[in-house]
């Protein structure tokens, strides 16, 4: 069937999925979770919201550990700085270029199934820390990177297939569970390495047990029995194409991928301009996990407030501004007004990333179209994103100051705005 990319069809951002294509003809009806109506059903959606808190939790906290030890392992290990900042950009990296692969497992091994792995992958990357090689410190990040890709694509699905009236709610649970893990891994590893005398590849596999957690309460989702139509499994296995074609798609993704950019380069560099500027280093990382635990507020509040308060290109624009208001704060007064700065941009970051990924849902008008959207968006966003910090640091040593890098941010948040309210538009991208 030829899509007519004449036409893209309205969905308004607050109503249900209807499961009703792009294309017009009516798509594979939303996965059945085979749970009885009434209190069996709701237990079972509490169960699998439950089970999406746990997973999100788990997809910040193993890699942002890493910042607060950096120090101590090039210490230990003698690495380069430059070694030592791959820890961080090596993950990016496989959340982009391992995205294009999340819905072909989905589809091959299914949802539930396949999110099982990623938390098993991220319980094997944290064991491979534990021994003392540099070596297996790099294996274990690249493991730990590949799972979380997987489950970066598949968790929006998911929300799309069993959340499709309360996907705003779901989104901001699961959002602001992704900076409660951060803001967690930022502020606890190094007083819990302290507190319990561990080296530092005994403290980054800690972290390897909130992932086992996870990976038991989500094992009973495998064996589940769901009732999938014959029509919905033979759509089911085959993929989308032509998103890549489409207008809606790339407003979409580029909104996930500047404000991906912003977010890491700011997590980067922002302890660093502040140390610069005369504070401590104690009190420079604690305004980054500061920020962190002010996104969790933001990241919560954007999804659920969309079409209720504010429209959506509204917030992503306001978002935008919360942010442009820090920088310029920071290029101006970086130690006197450091809590504001903090606050304004923990709010602005949560929030724009909790929009990126309500986009996602709401502009796909099914679960398949959510996968590949989401792998899309994902793909290019992280990758922009890893190069944000190097791209950052590189503009500050030619410039000898922090601010063109600032000037930098401010001038990406444009784009991000404009890209922010096309992808707010009530509309389902196109494909066949």
């Amino acid at each position: 069937m030829i899509q007519d990319r004449t036409a893209t069809r309205t969905a308004p951002d607050t109503a249900p999925d209807t499961g009703t294509a792009s294309t017009g003809a009516p798509a594979a009806p939303p996965r059945s979770t085979g749970a009885a109506p009434g209190i069996a059903g709701r237990r079972r959606a509490l169960y699998i919201g439950v089970g999406v808190i746990l997973l999100a939790l788990n997809l910040r906290p193993a890699l942002v550990a890493v910042s607060p030890l950096a120090g101590t392992i090039r210490t230990d290990s003698g690495m380069s700085a430059a070694a030592t900042s791959l820890l961080t950009a090596l993950p990016l990296l496989c959340f982009g270029l391992l995205a294009p692969v999340a819905p072909r497992l989905g589809r091959r091994f299914g949802m539930e199934r396949s999110l099982l792995g990623t938390m098993a992958l991220i319980c094997a990357g944290t064991a491979l820390r534990l021994l003392d090689s540099v070596v297996a410190l790099f294996a274990g990040t690249i493991v730990i990177g590949a799972g979380i890709a997987v489950a970066n694509v598949l968790l929006p699905g998911l929300i799309k297939r069993d959340f499709p009236a309360r996907a705003g709610l779901m989104t901001g649970l699961y959002s602001m569970s992704l900076f409660g893990g951060a803001a967690l891994a930022a502020g606890i590893t190094v007083p819990v390495q302290q507190a319990a005398g561990l080296s530092w590849q005994a403290t980054l596999a800690c972290w390897g047990t909130p992932a086992l957690l996870a990976l038991v309460f989500w094992l009973p989702q495998t064996g589940a029995r769901t009732r999938v139509p014959a029509g919905a499994a033979r759509e089911a296995a085959h993929p989308v194409r032509g998103l890549w074609r489409d207008p809606l798609a790339w407003q979409v993704t580029g909104y996930m991928g500047l404000q991906s950019l912003s977010y890491y380069a700011a997590a980067a560099w922002l302890p660093t301009m502040f140390t610069d500027a005369g504070m401590s280093a104690g009190d420079a990382g604690w305004m980054l996990s500061f920020s962190s635990l002010l996104g969790i507020a933001g990241s919560f509040l954007a999804p659920v407030i969309v079409g209720r308060r504010l429209r959506a290109g509204a917030l992503a624009a306001l978002a935008a501004l919360l942010c442009a208001a820090a920088f310029t704060g920071v290029l101006v007064a970086p130690v006197g007004g450091a809590y504001v700065w903090t606050v304004l941009l923990g709010l602005g970051q949560g929030a724009a990333i909790s929009l990126a990924l309500l986009f996602i849902v709401q502009r796909a008008p099914d679960i398949r179209h959510t996968a590949q959207l989401s792998s899309m968006a994902q793909c290019f966003g992280y990758i922009l994103a890893a190069t944000g910090p190097s791209v950052l640091g590189a503009v500050h040593d030619a410039s000898g100051s922090w601010t063109v890098p600032l000037a930098v941010l401010l001038a990406l948040l444009i784009p991000q705005i404009a890209a922010g309210w096309g992808a707010a538009r009530p509309r389902h991208v196109a494909g066949r």
